[in-house]
């Protein structure tokens, strides 16, 4: 169930979303490896596109679970520094890979001191995928990142699309009055900063938990902290494309509705 933040305790839901990820490590790693349909035909593109890598650019992978995308900047001729709060998907991300061009640290995005220890003006570009719904308070790391990059340094990140992909949306299909088949999404909830609980993977150990921040709200984070949006891009499932195991997933039957919301910000 969702509920509205209110006045949460910060430092508790941090807490427990570490434990959850510590816990979900393993689970996620084997199904997850170097990606899925959603990592490769959604996110990648959609990625490395606003990122524009170039080589020996200094790239810092915020949240980078097991290093798939660092070892795709990396591939790009980039040097990567990759952190992540959980020490059990970094030691699957450095399982995965040796590449020297990858430095792995075991950090807290929400621990501002920690955060200025990864180098002042020392980045090129910073990105972050799948993973600002996931932190409990973004403000330390929003307030850290332009100090971290270089002037003009750019920050690209993906989240679930706020306004499609999440609580309060619901994927339906239903029978129209000539027999045809429409595919719609029916949105109850959307300005209130929410949190609940959830399931990256299905069936994975434990729940972990989402806060759902409306667009105003997860922009105006940025805005405040000097940043200036220039790109964004809404990726989705092309119309052929085949459905998996749940009838209502994000299939072609959906494409007029981006499942992903991909941003780039500039300092």
């Amino acid at each position: 169930m969702a509920q509205t933040t209110g006045s949460p305790n910060l430092a508790q839901l941090n807490q427990e979303t570490h434990q959850a990820w510590e816990q979900n490590a393993a689970y996620w790693d084997a199904r997850m490896g170097e990606g899925n349909d959603f990592v490769k035909l959604l996110l990648w593109p959609a990625l490395s596109r606003l990122l524009q890598v170039r080589p020996d650019w200094r790239v810092l992978d915020v949240a980078c679970g097991n290093g798939l995308f660092s070892r795709r900047l990396a591939a790009l001729g980039a040097d990567v520094t990759a952190f992540d709060f959980s020490s059990e998907m970094i030691a699957h991300a450095r399982h995965r890979s040796r590449d020297p061009w990858i430095d792995y640290r075991v950090l807290d995005a929400t621990d501002e001191q920690a955060l200025l220890g990864l180098g002042q003006g020392r980045y090129d570009a910073a990105m972050s995928s799948m993973a600002l719904m996931d932190i409990a308070d973004i403000d330390p790391l929003l307030c850290v990142l332009p100090r971290l990059l270089i002037p003009g340094g750019r920050f690209v990140f993906s989240v679930m699309h706020p306004c499609f992909n999440q609580e309060e949306a619901i994927m339906m299909s239903e029978l129209g009055d000539r027999g045809q088949v429409i595919y719609s999404v029916k949105v109850s909830g959307y300005l209130t900063p929410t949190i609940r609980h959830g399931q990256a993977l299905t069936g994975q150990p434990a729940d972990q938990l989402y806060f759902h921040r409306s667009l105003q709200e997860l922009l105006g984070v940025c805005f405040r902290h000097g940043f200036v949006l220039d790109g964004l891009l809404e990726p989705a499932f092309l119309p052929g494309h085949l459905p998996g195991s749940n009838p209502l997933g994000w299939s072609g039957a959906f494409s007029q509705f981006p499942p992903a919301l991909v941003c780039r910000l500039r300092c």
